[in-house]
């Protein structure tokens, strides 16, 4: 989505000036310190091992409302407070999101004493409606995207409140770029933070961070293939509108980037490179098998860069690596079927049509070979009606789960000898 950014505040820097400094993510730190969780921060071993690098993993899917964004929320929040008190004509903060800035504001907004109104498209999951209404938001649902919800919240019903952008605003990237001081109090020695990117501003404020507190350490972005809108903007020394596609990485799935994300972004970041749904949904899964942890697609970004396959995997062989889980609130219905995507792009889950005998025996023949050669049926399918086969003969659609890609191939050799390469299409696109 695009949201417009927000107009500079009488006090920001002049052109030519960042609209962020380090002072203000100090500031910043001291003031979200006893309200926001400093998230754990370990070497994982099974990633490492996967990887070649010495990975640690940031866990900012263990904050209250499942996200970083609790970190701008929160520091943004309250100066917003600040600066309102006494001011009988404001209302509060408003915002258009579908997710995880709308549930960081549900969050905070009550507790520094800020009504907030989300105003949350039709496409947004109902479960997140349902919570960010339980923390005490005003939700409004309106558009049929998040565009549509934004031109919600500038008509004159909402007049007297504050919007506030998610991934632009000075504060809410200052706030983002504790993310980066806290990396460098847990972590020695860092070689690479690989830093997902979205609207930019997670990345502006963690480069900025470690740039002053660490400038040995290099900066590295990931985007989703499908919306690669700060190599775009980069490309064109300004954001720019992007062509985007849906993707698992939906946080991520910004059309144009901050543009005082972009100031401090574009001259600390050292390197920015994407990756495709295939990689995205393997490194959800690595995630959920060896970290024991739910991460979605945006959070899952950085470690789908660094597996083997991946476009920072050469690179990052031998040194030591943080990767921000900047998310983990993914609906269960969809974990499911992402999960599903992960093992079938990982040879795990595999599927054929067959033609086989429809006389008795002819299942259980086939299911012999399957289980002689270790695989098991996950699902199966006749199909009678629409084959244009011998009238004894049945198109079968399997499913199978496999151990890896070579099982997979095993298990596809013993099938062909058994059927004949004519009777056997293997990962059928039907």
């Amino acid at each position: 989505f695009n949201l417009p950014n927000p107009p500079r505040p009488p006090s920001s820097p002049s052109p030519g000036m960042r609209a962020v400094r380090f002072e203000d993510i100090a500031r910043a730190a001291r003031h979200i310190r006893s309200s926001v969780r400093s998230t754990p921060c370990h070497k994982s071993y099974p990633l490492s091992e996967l990887t070649g690098a010495e990975v640690f993993v940031k866990q900012e899917n263990a904050h209250y409302t499942g996200s970083f964004k609790e970190r701008g929320a929160r520091f943004a929040l309250s100066q917003i407070a600040k600066q309102h008190e006494g001011d009988e004509k404001f209302k509060g903060v408003i915002a258009a999101s579908a997710g995880n800035h709308a549930l960081a504001l549900s969050w905070h907004g009550p507790q520094v004493g800020l009504p907030i109104t989300v105003v949350m498209p039709e496409v947004a999951p109902i479960a997140k409606i349902g919570r960010c209404r339980a923390l005490g938001a005003n939700v409004v649902v309106h558009g049929a995207h998040i565009l549509e919800a934004f031109a919600h919240t500038q008509t004159e019903e909402f007049e007297g409140w504050e919007y506030l952008n998610g991934f632009d605003h000075p504060n809410i990237i200052a706030g983002a770029g504790t993310l980066g001081l806290e990396i460098d109090e847990q972590v020695e020695d860092i070689d690479y933070a690989i830093v997902p990117v979205g609207g930019g501003g997670l990345i502006a404020g963690v480069a900025l961070a470690l740039h002053t507190v660490r400038p040995s350490t290099q900066v590295l972005g990931v985007e989703p293939e499908r919306c690669s809108s700060f190599q775009a903007a980069l490309a064109a020394g300004e954001p720019v509108d992007t062509p985007t596609r849906p993707t698992l990485a939906d946080g991520l799935a910004v059309p144009k980037v901050g543009s005082n994300a972009f100031d401090i972004a574009k001259d600390l970041v050292h390197q920015t490179v994407s990756v495709d749904e295939r990689q995205i949904a393997i490194a959800m899964l690595r995630l959920v098998e060896t970290e024991k942890s739910v991460v979605e697609g945006g959070g899952a970004v950085g470690l789908a860069a660094i597996l083997p396959g991946g476009p920072l995997h050469r690179q990052v062989q031998g040194k030591r690596v943080v990767l921000p889980l900047c998310g983990g609130n993914i609906d269960t219905t969809v974990l499911g079927r992402v999960l599903d995507r992960g093992l079938a792009a990982d040879g795990r889950l595999v599927k054929f049509v067959a033609t086989i005998s429809d006389r008795p025996g002819g299942i259980s023949s086939l299911s012999e070979i399957i289980s002689s050669n270790g695989a098991s049926i996950r699902d199966i399918f006749h199909e009678r009606a629409w084959t244009h086969t011998a009238i004894d003969l049945v198109r079968i659609k399997c499913v199978l789960e496999t151990t890896n890609e070579t099982h997979a191939q095993t298990v596809k050799s013993a099938l062909t000898r058994f059927l004949g390469a004519d009777n056997l299409d293997w990962n059928a696109a039907d």
